[in-house]
């Protein structure tokens, strides 16, 4: 397969886990959190599948499209794990969603095994809130659970 190709089909299936959540998330209260901004494309996205809904982004440093940026008071800036622990206290145990896509959260300071789905990102989504496995999205369109909540 081509890189293109692969880009195509990861972007692809990004979208259709995004798409197949929306309904789950959708009845869940409490804001979305992105890890990783990357150019903005999820988030792009994910305002079209939540409008009115706050996003919350994760990023290291900002690159993206500025029509993609999040208003600063929904941006956390610095090392992730830092950030999302930061978020934690600020916002609560509030998250509908937490999603981390590619290499964002590892390009941002977090182990590749807590990418998705990891004690801090647990300890930041309320119980029963959605923390899609990229792969499980990606090959079976099934998300996994966080349950615990923030002490």
């Amino acid at each position: 397969m081509s890189r293109l190709d692969s880009f195509i089909a990861r972007m692809q299936a990004q979208r259709d886990c995004l798409n197949f959540l929306k309904p789950a998330v959708a009845a869940l209260p409490g804001p979305i959190l992105e890890v990783g901004l990357g150019n903005g494309r999820t988030y792009d996205h994910l305002r079209d599948l939540f409008p009115g809904r706050d996003i919350y982004v994760f990023e290291r440093t900002v690159a993206a499209h500025p029509d993609c940026i999040p208003p600063d008071d929904r941006l956390f800036l610095g090392e992730a794990r830092e950030s999302i622990l930061r978020a934690a206290r600020t916002l609560g145990a509030v998250a509908a969603l937490i999603w981390a896509s590619g290499s964002a959260p590892h390009s941002m300071g977090l182990p590749r095994r807590e990418a998705t789905c990891s004690p801090t990102s647990r300890s930041t989504s309320r119980a029963g809130s959605a923390c899609p496995s990229r792969r499980a999205c990606r090959r079976t369109a099934t998300f996994s659970t966080g349950s615990a909540n923030v002490r």
